[in-house]
């Protein structure tokens, strides 16, 4: 048996609405044998990577599934920015490996139907966020970095290499 942590590969998406706002769900559950809680912190809608699925594919299925929105993968802009972390994640240590991508424009009505059992039971918010509330906000956010780098995401599309955020 190995020490080490099980690599968790995973595809996020920074959901941009015309104004610039960010979409957002708050995480809740630390035990799978505790009812949720109050919002530990705010994160990206996304998931892991499946056997035989890419990135992008990835990131396209997590968005129908989460928030019930369907894109091509050509409509996602990036990878925009890569995280790693060493976490808890439901009681197992995972390395995570994050892939950021972004999706502009978005008018949406969030529709949380097509959400995984486990997320179901998490019973998320989820909530539109602007630059200067996640600057302002005591809330935590994952990245952590996440106002600090936000603005040039809404400025405008990326250009260059994804940028390594903590």
């Amino acid at each position: 048996m190995s020490d080490r942590p099980r690599v968790r590969a995973t595809a996020r998406i920074l959901v941009l609405d015309p104004a610039g706002r960010l979409l957002l769900f708050g995480a809740r559950l630390v035990d799978l044998t505790q009812p949720p809680g109050p919002v530990l912190y705010w994160y990206t809608p996304g998931g892991e990577i499946e056997r035989d699925e890419t990135v992008r594919q990835a990131a396209v299925r997590e968005l129908a599934e989460e928030i019930g929105l369907t894109v091509a993968p050509a409509d996602l802009e990036g990878p925009v920015w890569l995280r790693r972390s060493l976490a808890l994640l439901l009681g197992e240590q995972v390395d995570a490996r994050e892939t950021y991508f972004v999706l502009r424009d978005v008018r949406h009505e969030v529709d949380v139907s097509g959400q995984t059992e486990l997320e179901a039971f998490e019973d998320q918010p989820y909530r539109w966020w602007d630059v200067a509330e996640i600057a302002g906000s005591d809330e935590e956010f994952v990245p952590e970095q996440l106002a600090a780098f936000l603005p040039e995401l809404v400025r405008g599309p990326w250009s260059g290499a994804p940028r390594i955020v903590d």
